[in-house]
């Protein structure tokens, strides 16, 4: 790439929005701190914490954001909007960020096209001989449904970034008040002629809460339901696809994951 078609380096918000998750969000920031590349600030969004998450954040030397109303949705958006940072970058305070994920993540996001990246990730505490099937199976099913969904490559809300400008100009499409999942609803927004990248170097560790229960299954199930309701009520796959399509016979496909 020559320097003409290159940015300078962008600055880096790093938003977590947390609800009495103390314990998982120390773990998180803690990572964050040893950052190869440390980001502008991180932002932590309160979302009615009753534990002590907002202290533990203030300790580490986050700025919180107040986001009393309730749902990932509007706790997200909130960070999002109070972001300083050229790029607003994502993760849940159960993530757990490898020392390179910032230096690897602003790498990706200095290409002047990218509106967004997003990565893989493994599930920490789950038993080893489990872990990677779950992995390959939660994750999986996830971006190849989702990329089938929205004629374009998802984004994970537990390792992601999306170019501020970009979410300037999506921010009015996404649904605040549903509850639907953030992340999908985001991919939706930004549309499938986006630039969106999926880089294998910004794994994090999760934790395998989100698959133990059938009531936490229903409840994710049940979002992706009204995310894809909203969505298609708008445009629905076909008409995605198509644009998609049309935007690669002219030169501007969106790049799909394993694109780096």
């Amino acid at each position: 790439m020559s320097a003409s078609s290159a940015r300078s380096t962008p600055s880096v918000s790093v938003v977590i929005p947390v609800l009495d998750d103390a314990v998982e969000l120390r773990e998180c920031l803690a990572l964050l701190a040893r950052q190869e590349q440390p980001p502008l600030e991180v932002v932590v969004v309160d979302n009615g914490c009753t534990d002590d998450s907002v202290e533990v954040a203030l300790a580490a030397g986050a700025r919180v954001v107040r986001e009393p109303r309730p749902g990932i949705p509007r706790a997200a958006a909130a960070g999002y909007d109070a972001a300083l940072g050229d790029v607003v970058a994502r993760l849940d305070a159960d993530s757990r960020p490898e020392p390179d994920w910032l230096t690897r993540l602003t790498a990706a996001m200095t290409e002047e096209d990218v509106d967004a990246v997003t990565g893989p990730g493994r599930f920490h505490n789950v038993a080893w001989p489990l872990r990677a099937l779950a992995g390959l199976t939660y994750l999986g099913a996830y971006y190849l449904l989702t990329l089938l969904a929205t004629a374009n490559t998802p984004l994970w809300g537990s390792s992601m970034a999306i170019r501020r400008s970009a979410w300037e100009r999506t921010r009015h499409l996404v649904h605040l008040d549903a509850d639907v999942h953030d992340d999908m609803d985001l991919s939706f927004a930004l549309g499938p002629t986006a630039r969106i990248r999926y880089v294998h170097g910004l794994s994090v560790g999760v934790s395998g809460r989100s698959l133990v229960g059938t009531a936490q299954l229903r409840r994710r199930f049940a979002r992706a339901f009204t995310t894809l309701r909203l969505n298609w009520a708008v445009s629905p796959p076909w008409e995605r696809w198509q644009q998609r399509l049309s935007a690669g016979r002219s030169g501007s496909a969106p790049a799909s994951p394993g694109s780096r």
